[in-house]
């Protein structure tokens, strides 16, 4: 049984593989259609970013913190390869819409590739994280292969959540509104700019409810202290991504034959 549900997954994604390709490469050029400098934008723009914040942070701010811009700079990157991800996902199905009522393919395919998009742009990013890290005396070692376990349950994570925000957005367009107002909500409570230590016991437990904290969370402990994360912490993660992807395929699964007729 398991070795025909590996064939059948595997024979439709071989039908589909060609498709899936041309997105992602449509999605990643299209973000920088029109820039003189194209793609090199994504890692210019976050080493221009990063410069401003070690001119600022380490003159001004957080100096009881030991490698503050990187501190900052990794709630930063973590949090907008999520907002990049569940934003492009939300709008993958009507930017699509042409195309999804004249051909039949799987509308999943749409957020995926806007998914791994948004994946190839955080790992660009990443490159210019850790040459920062290097050259601000952060001491590298093995644990830093652990950091693969937050980015594929993050991904997961923001591919749940971008098939239900996508499956709303088809029916009510406030969505987006929300969406802007709740990803503020969320910027704060990943607590990008501060340490969540000053806080009580209690305080801390209830930052990990936000599955983004908990992730940044997760790069902090491996890159800046060098310690392994709690089993409690690596066990949210899991829990985080299956809940998004279960609550994602239902949302899918339930409405997917109604989409057509709202684009």
């Amino acid at each position: 049984m398991t070795n025909n549900l590996i064939s059948i997954v595997r024979s439709r994604w071989d039908k589909y593989n060609f498709l899936f390709e041309e997105l992602v490469k449509r999605d990643f050029k299209k973000k920088y259609k029109r820039t003189y400098l194209g793609i090199i934008w994504s890692m210019l723009g976050p080493l221009m970013q990063l410069g401003v914040m070690v001119l600022v942070f380490t003159h001004f701010f957080g100096r009881d913190i030991p490698h503050f811009p990187l501190f900052v700079f990794s709630g930063i990157t973590m949090f907008n390869f999520f907002r990049e991800s569940t934003e492009q996902g939300m709008m993958s199905l009507t930017a699509n819409s042409g195309v999804l009522t004249k051909v039949k393919v799987p509308k999943w395919l749409f957020l995926l590739s806007r998914n791994t998009s948004a994946l190839l742009n955080f790992t660009l990013i990443l490159v210019v994280f850790f040459v920062y890290a290097f050259f601000d005396g952060v001491p590298f070692h093995p644990r830093f292969l652990l950091l693969i376990y937050p980015v594929i349950t993050l991904t997961l994570f923001n591919i749940g959540a971008g098939l239900v925000l996508s499956a709303l957005f088809i029916f009510f367009k406030d969505v987006q509104y929300l969406y802007n107002i709740g990803m503020m909500l969320v910027m704060w409570l990943s607590a990008i700019f501060f340490d969540i230590s000053t806080f009580s016991e209690n305080t801390q437990r209830l930052f990990l409810l936000n599955p983004v904290f908990t992730h940044i969370q997760y790069f902090r402990l491996v890159v800046l202290q060098g310690v392994v994360p709690s089993w409690h912490i690596q066990l949210l993660c899991s829990l985080y991504a299956v809940a998004a992807l279960g609550v994602g395929a239902f949302f899918y699964k339930r409405y997917n034959y109604k989409f057509i007729y709202y684009m």
